[in-house]
């Protein structure tokens, strides 16, 4: 079992959290500060600590990875954090959504080696395999498929274009699970999360010393893919300073670490993804042209679910597997007229909102899921 600290001063969010975190499957321990953690006698090794204490900017080096939790969600105040080691970072008050996603994120990156990442459709992990597997057998989303397995192979660079929740990220993972590189780290950014001041540490790392805070070297995400994938999420909404320490790494194939006068090699491959029109970015000023076409040698778009509705049945029964097994409960069904008051919604949300809706039905619906609860609990959102 994951073995997670939880320190902060407020009880109260000691107490919430560890409630969340216990809920999704984790051993939670919690201290009120690092003195307190210092006299701590645990069984088991920590895999993570959540730090909700300012003192942990100078805790200095430790091989637990750590997530910080910041009162103050300034540039200055994430910097230090950055700089001081943390692997993540989220703002209080917390979002559990986001720290939901910075504990998985921080997890699945210190469990991942080159040894070990290899690809989970390979290796027998039908769980992983599941949750990154594009579902849907029609006209559109057959060719996507297609395009997906002749284009991995390649060391192509991809750039992914589609409405928000029409599943980019899993199309960025099935090309890197399906690639050479698929033994190799696949390592996320969001472009839009990342303020253009920190930018610039978070791709291309820094020395230490490189700033005040600067306490131990850190590597930035260019290097942490090295073998691997590089997964650059909402490109369209980088600054344009941003965009163009990217297109040089992308044209030489070389970081150099902030503070540092030495150049790095970096072997990534790298994919895109964006939910804007960038021609019409690039003809606006928002976007470099020469950017665009380093990444666009190989364009797929996701269609939106409206073009595809005969992938609904499909994905409703894909997440009440995959949510099911996540709650620990038994598998689900649902009664046909419910499937079919589901098939016939307007998605806006695209596939993102689907797997939204079923989680709410496997939660609060019964077994099986009847049409009364879906009118109930769905239909009054549109």
């Amino acid at each position: 079992m994951t073995h997670i600290l939880v320190v902060d001063p407020m009880r109260g969010i000691r107490n919430s959290l560890k409630e969340l975190l216990e809920h999704e499957g984790y051993a939670v321990h919690t201290c009120e500060s690092l003195a307190e953690m210092a006299s701590l006698s645990l069984a088991n090794p920590l895999s993570l600590v959540i730090c909700g204490t300012p003192e942990r900017v100078e805790w200095g080096d430790i091989p637990t990875p750590w997530i910080a939790l910041s009162g103050e969600a300034t540039v200055e105040q994430l910097l230090s954090y950055l700089r001081a080691g943390a692997a993540d970072y989220v703002a209080k008050p917390v979002d559990v959504a986001a720290l939901l996603r910075a504990v998985r994120g921080v997890l699945d990156h210190a469990q991942q080696s080159p040894s070990t990442a290899t690809s989970p459709c390979n290796n027998g992990r039908k769980k992983s395999c599941q949750k990154f597997c594009i579902v849907g057998d029609s006209p559109k989303t057959t060719r996507l498929k297609r395009l997906i397995g002749q284009v991995a192979p390649t060391e192509a660079r991809v750039l992914i274009m589609g409405e928000n929740g029409t599943g980019k990220e899993l199309v960025a993972r099935q090309i890197h699970l399906q690639s050479n590189r698929s033994a190799g780290p696949f390592v996320e950014v969001n472009c839009a999360a990342i303020p253009a001041e920190l930018i610039e540490s978070e791709l291309f790392g820094h020395e230490k010393g490189a700033f005040t805070s600067a306490i131990k070297q850190r590597k930035g995400k260019f290097e942490q893919a090295i073998g691997g994938t590089l997964f650059l999420d909402e490109i369209g909404d980088m600054s344009m300073a941003a965009q163009a320490k990217v297109l040089r790494a992308l044209q030489e194939r070389k970081i150099t670490r902030v503070g540092s006068d030495k150049d790095v090699d970096v072997d990534v491959r790298v994919i895109a993804a964006t939910n804007k029109n960038l021609p019409s970015e690039i003809v606006r000023g928002n976007f470099r042209e020469d950017l665009f076409h380093r990444l666009s040698v190989i364009i797929l778009n996701v269609p939106p679910l409206s073009e595809r509705r005969e992938d609904i049945p499909q994905l409703v029964h894909h997440f009440l597997k995959v949510l099911c097994d996540d709650y620990n409960v038994p598998t689900k069904s649902i009664e046909s007229e419910a499937l079919a008051e589901l098939a016939g919604m307007d998605w806006r949300g695209n596939v993102r909102e689907v797997h939204n809706v079923v989680e709410r039905l496997v939660i609060l619906g019964s077994n099986p899921i009847t049409r009364d609860e879906v009118l109930a609990n769905v239909s009054s959102y549109y």
